[in-house]
């Protein structure tokens, strides 16, 4: 009789009942409440059904889909199942009932047990069953566990698990990034859904066209709409904003912004959404003609801006050079009923702190908390790594403390900020003491912190205490990469001891690390450095050996190692080798080469390789110029050494003391007479700034030395270097040398450039008497000869007022001696 009542009330495919016939639902009571109030249920159960012709197996698994105790659920089971042959069970129903209750509560080492007995036991679970372990296994993430159950489904069934477990299963295949499997699970519920493919919903394509748009396949999420339109898919705003959202990542605004003027005929109203990832879009092109319309449309359509919209509007001014002011735009949020979050100050304090505003980012960072909201490590990070930069370790430190104590324990990410900012600030000691208090709190250094050390301890000589930090990261477990070693190797190469840096080298390949083409590159500097051209070559074939190709660095090292030792001849054969390998040269390399040619005396050739670095797009640097001027200064051509020390001024490219050593020391020891005769010809054809004043300070009188500063310093302010030309004067002070008329006169025509002419007593007091003012008249009206046909500086002005004020006062003077007498 059981059997005959079984095949009534079980369904054939879904063992799950909405209704029962009562007298099934109050045996189905009874039992749970037997098994939820008796300790001796066993024995209660077996008297209850004694009285009935239906057995316990005939109602278990109505029993285990109401039950909300998995360990009683198991017992139960066992129970059942130990009373009653298998064919009590024969189409899996009690088991299916019970994995469902597994699955609820998310017992997977049970699962797999009943899984693997059921499977020798040749029981099959159930689709219900089955949809929802797909469901809990996702939930876990545990993802290709899952799909393994959608095809044991399949396979068992010949259809697909329900709607809910088949769109839980895409969704976390789209997350990981697995779209193609997706795409495939999809066209497989298409085909094994039946006719109206009721495992397919809205939300089953919109996550699909959500994977096709993260690949950046819009365009394929946009047919897999049009195909599955009126297929139990009706495109809804949601399929919308995920196209547009899709287009704006992949930077095609155009498009974007054409589908929202669709989307509005078809009769679809824009939300919050749909604006929030088309103003993005525009955010990352820097559009924000674009961005202030779009916001006008939201105002007029009722939509209140919210918090992300703004910081995405936010962080694109910044990112895009725009200026930001930080309190106004808080202001305004606030007025359109819109609170900054956490992120929105974020974005302000970082901007703040980019732009050297510490005051203002500490006081966004006061707001912020006084509005109620938790700064996070990306609000103290910046001003900790600005604090550091000033050299402020007082107000850094500080900013730790408070940072704890209300309540935000630094990271890895704050502690590594701290010590980078130290370090670089060379403050290499008070760094190592915040990574002990880091390792105190718990916070364990990483690689990168303790590259960074070593590099300070390096940089100050102090390798033993370098050496002690690889020590240390072996015994903390921090396994050393590539860039740890390579620090430590060019360490001791700096200072000079090669044989240790070679052993650090070796070392790490002993260890398993690689050193890639950054720790190949160290070594084979070291090895230039030291003129050991052959070990660097063999450093080079075992390089290529490991699959690791020179680059730029590594021919350009090699090619100075080559110059350094005269081997001119080696260095364009490396050069050769380097352009047969398709290796584009640097500055380096051709300032390398320039600096070969100018120590065998061939400036003409030097000047050729110049002349070619330029025409490849490469812009020379301080060292390229002043190799050339010194060479010409060498050599004695004075003119071509103005002339390149003017291009080089031209070309914005600011000169050091090497440059200034090199035109003072050339000019000052060759006789004048040499100068003008060498000169006369090429400042016929051009004419030369530098040489023009030197020779007439010459001529004035002026001593070598101060005529070569003053002209030096007359071509900085004529293009626009005034700050150098300060420094160039304070230089010349602490040599003996005054401030005289002509220095006095081309500092006042740079500082009248910069259109300071109101702050001139404040950056070079004028302590030069008439006589001295009026030579540097004479001189300014010189300078004046170089501005614009017409043009005359507001320098000649103040000099001028300056003479007329010493006749004054001389004349007022004269006045009261005479009327004394």
């Amino acid at each position: 009789m059981s059997k005959t009542l079984l095949s009534r009330i079980k369904p054939a495919h879904n063992p799950k009942h909405t209704s029962l016939p009562a007298h099934l639902k109050k045996l189905v009571n009874e039992t749970l409440h037997i098994l939820t109030t008796h300790d001796q249920w066993e024995d209660s159960i077996e008297i209850h059904f004694a009285e009935s012709q239906i057995l316990v197996s005939d109602i278990a698994h109505f029993v285990l889909d109401r039950m909300h105790d998995v360990e009683l659920g198991l017992k139960f089971f066992d129970w059942t199942s130990k009373r009653s042959s298998h064919c009590c069970f024969p189409n899996g129903f009690a088991h299916s009932s019970l994995l469902k209750l597994l699955a609820r509560f998310r017992v997977f080492s049970e699962i797999e047990v009943v899984m693997n007995s059921m499977k020798v036991d040749g029981v099959e679970p159930t689709l219900d069953a089955l949809s929802l372990l797909i469901r809990a296994y996702v939930d876990s993430a545990s993802v290709d566990k899952a799909l393994e159950l959608f095809r044991m489904a399949v396979e068992i069934h010949g259809g697909v698990p329900n709607a809910f477990a088949c769109n839980s299963l895409l969704d976390a295949l789209v997350k990981h990034r697995r779209v193609d499997t997706a795409c495939k699970l999809y066209e497989e519920m298409i085909k094994k859904g039946g006719s109206e493919s009721v495992c397919l919903d809205n939300y089953t394509t919109c996550i699909m066209v959500r994977g096709l748009c993260k690949e950046g396949k819009v365009g394929g999420g946009r047919k897999l709409i049009k195909d599955r339109w009126g297929k139990n898919c009706v495109p809804n705003i949601v399929f919308y904003n995920t196209l547009i959202d899709g287009y704006c990542k992949k930077g095609d605004v155009d498009s974007a912004n054409a589908l929202l003027k669709e989307l509005k005929l078809k009769g679809f109203v824009p939300t919050l959404e749909t604006y929030g990832a088309i103003i993005n879009g525009f955010c990352k092109a820097g559009n924000f003609e674009a961005i202030d319309w779009l916001l006008m449309e939201m105002k007029e359509r009722g939509l209140n801006i919210n918090a992300p919209v703004y910081n995405c509007i936010i962080d694109a001014r910044y990112k895009h050079g725009y200026m930001v002011k930080a309190e106004e735009t808080v202001k305004k949020m606030i007025e359109n009923c819109c609170e900054p979050d956490i992120t929105t100050y974020n974005i302000l304090i970082n901007g703040s702190c980019r732009d050297g505003k510490a005051k203002e980012a500490d006081q966004l960072l006061e707001k912020a908390i006084k509005s109620g909201l938790m700064p996070n490590k990306f609000s103290y990070t910046p001003l900790l790594c600005i604090y550091c930069r000033r050299g402020e370790y007082s107000m850094a430190l500080d900013l730790l403390i408070r940072m704890t104590e209300r309540g935000q324990e630094p990271d890895l990410v704050s502690y590594g900020a701290l010590i980078h900012g130290l370090v670089v600030s060379g403050e290499v000691d008070n760094a190592l003491t915040i990574r002990d208090k880091m390792m105190e709190r718990g916070v364990l250094p990483d690689a990168n912190i303790y590259n960074v050390l070593m590099s300070g301890l390096c940089k100050k000589g102090r390798l033993p205490a370098a050496k002690l930090l690889l020590v240390e990261m072996l015994d903390q477990n921090v396994p050393p990469d590539a860039f740890v070693f390579a620090t430590l190797v060019d360490g001791f190469i700096r200072n000079g001891d090669l044989e240790h840096a070679r052993k650090i080298f070796d070392f790490a390949i002993e260890k398993g690390v690689d050193p890639d083409v950054v720790g190949y590159n160290v070594m084979i500097k070291g090895f230039c450095k030291f003129g050991m051209m052959k070990d660097a070559l063999s450093c080079i074939k075992k390089m290529r050996r490991e699959h690791h190709f020179p680059d730029v660095f590594t021919y350009s090292t090699v090619i100075d190692g080559y110059v350094k030792k005269h081997d001119l001849d080696g260095a364009l054969k490396v050069f050769g080798q380097m352009v047969k390998q398709k290796c584009t040269p640097n500055v380096v390399t051709y300032t390398s080469l320039i600096l070969g040619f100018c120590y065998k005396g061939d400036s003409t050739r030097a000047v050729k390789i110049f002349t070619e670095m330029q025409s490849c797009g490469l812009e020379p640097n301080v060292v390229t110029y002043s190799i050339l001027i010194g060479s010409f200064c060498k050599e004695g051509k004075f003119a071509e050494a103005a002339s390149f020390f003017e291009l080089m001024l031209m070309n914005k490219c600011i000169p050091n003391d090497v440059t200034f050593h090199y035109l003072v020391n050339g000019f000052e020891n060759y006789a004048v007479i040499k100068i003008s005769e060498k000169t006369k010809a090429s400042q016929e054809e051009k004419k030369s700034m530098f040489l023009d004043f030197f020779q007439m300070m010459i001529s004035d009188g002026w001593v070598q030395m101060a005529a070569t500063y003053n002209a030096i310093i007359i071509c900085l302010c004529r293009h626009g270097m005034v700050k150098t030309a300060l420094q160039l004067r304070d230089k010349m002070i602490n040599k003996g040398f005054f401030v005289d008329s002509v220095s006095f006169a081309s500092l006042l025509h740079g500082i009248c450039a910069e259109e300071r002419s109101e702050e001139w007593k404040d950056i070079i007091p004028c302590s030069l008497k008439e006589q001295d003012l009026k030579a540097a008249v004479k001189y300014s009206i010189k300078m004046d000869q170089y501005l614009s046909p017409g043009k005359t500086s507001k320098a000649t002005f103040i000099l001028q007022s300056l003479v007329e004020g010493c006749k004054s006062h001389d004349q007022h003077t004269e006045e009261l001696k005479v009327s004394v007498r």
